[in-house]
């Protein structure tokens, strides 16, 4: 099995990757997240973003999985996958797509229970996409939820109503004006009838039988490694484990079965929400990093931070994935810049650090290391021979740095502007 993963803060390019190198996988399988992710992927001239449905649902052939350590919101994935036959009628996810028996659901209130958490001053407020996630996956370290194999059990219907006016009950005080228990119910049973289309099995079995028959599976994660609820900016961070160790667990594959781990990073750094970011970009570069790069959240809307590529960071993220293989997006975006900036590591009072734990220390000053730019429009290359000699420069300093090879750079938003250089 081999892993792909962000090590930034998410919105790497992640599905792009996914679906430039799928075709070579029987299985591909998301192991973490929910409908808080957002993977881009072009087809035809047109773009689509993928929310809870694996990067590889359009081949032909490949079999996709949403696996345990997922938590699949019913209504959104319904919305997804109608919204997917419009965009693409060839797409048959009724054939290709296998979810989890174990796999916790998202229920309508935990929505409304993020958004009232979001904006209530008793709690931090995290910057979520509002899409109760959290919520999901508390109620499932609770023991107090319901997973995708209890829509066969006969008591489901009550079981579910029972939350649902419990949470609703917990939400109705003050002057909150919210949507009619009635309407988002049924709502939610609605997307439960149509989720019973889809095989339900212990995609755990499956997968290890398919490993055992010598087929091949990519392992897909959502946000990143700095995102990770236990390694990354905690308490801005996910709800899932984000990293290699994640797709394990998430999957229930042993760790032994791993072989290439794929670390997807921008040439630069973005972050959506809060937290710690602290090679921000705060002037008018930032905003026209911004605009060239369409760094608007792909789920959302929301406007990404911007910030200079972190090594620090992207060290630590290397370091506890065991990542194999680098692939460098966005570079494109910096193209005709005189020099680009670099942090190559934090100043301290008491000295300097060059790797970083997902807790960033206070008070550290990030050092910036100003590397030569690239001019010319760079969308049209198709091998590093061809890449202006600037880049070629950064590339190898960036080998040099992070220890692991950079093997693929892109070069554009398309779906072919990507290509192998190591």
């Amino acid at each position: 099995m081999d892993v792909v993963l962000g090590l930034q803060w998410g919105d790497e390019g992640k599905g792009k990757f996914i679906d430039l190198i799928s075709e070579n996988y029987n299985i591909t399988a998301r192991f973490n997240g929910g409908a808080n992710a957002g993977h881009s992927i072009e087809r035809n001239g047109k773009r689509i973003t993928l929310k809870s449905l694996p990067s590889g649902i359009f081949m032909n052939g490949v079999q996709n999985v949403i696996g345990t350590g997922t938590v699949l919101d019913p209504v959104s994935l319904r919305k997804e996958i109608l919204n997917l036959k419009q965009f693409d009628e060839t797409v048959e996810p009724e054939n290709n797509l296998i979810i989890s028996k174990k796999a916790h659901l998202v229920l309508p209130t935990h929505r409304l229970l993020d958004i009232f958490m979001e904006d209530s001053p008793e709690y931090t407020t995290i910057g979520t996409t509002r899409n109760g996630i959290a919520q999901a996956y508390s109620n499932k370290i609770l023991r107090q939820n319901v997973r995708v194999e209890d829509i066969d059990s006969p008591d489901f219907e009550n079981r579910v109503k029972h939350i649902l006016e419990r949470d609703y009950r917990l939400l109705a005080g003050g002057d909150r004006v919210l949507p009619p228990l009635e309407e988002i119910s049924g709502e939610f049973f609605e997307a439960i009838d149509f989720l019973k289309k889809f095989t339900r099995t212990e995609t755990e079995i499956f997968l290890n039988t398919a490993l055992s028959e010598g087929k091949k599976i990519l392992a897909e994660g959502s946000q990143a490694a700095m995102l990770d609820i236990d390694h990354g900016t905690y308490p801005y961070v996910t709800s899932s484990s984000t990293t290699a160790a994640g797709a394990c667990s998430g999957l229930g594959i042993s760790p032994k079965k791993i072989g290439e781990i794929f670390g997807i990073a921008k040439a630069y750094c973005t972050r959506v929400g809060n937290g710690a970011f602290p090679t921000e970009i705060f002037d008018d570069l930032g905003e026209e990093i911004r605009n060239k790069g369409n760094e608007f959240g792909s789920n959302t809307g929301r406007p990404r931070r911007i910030g200079w590529l972190d090594l620090v960071a992207l060290r630590y993220a290397i370091m506890i994935n065991g990542v194999t293989q680098v692939i460098l997006t966005k570079a494109d975006i910096l193209s005709g810049m005189k020099s680009v900036a670099v942090c190559t590591h934090y100043e301290l009072e008491n000295g300097e650090i060059m790797t970083v734990s997902g807790t960033l220390p206070e008070n550290a000053r990030p050092i910036l290391k100003p590397v030569e730019g690239w001019k010319g429009d760079i969308s049209a290359i198709e091998n590093a021979s061809g890449l202006p000699k600037e880049l070629r420069a950064f590339l190898s300093f960036l080998n040099d740095e992070i220890g692991v090879p950079v093997t693929y750079l892109s070069t554009g938003p398309g779906r072919h502007q990507i290509f192998k250089i190591g």
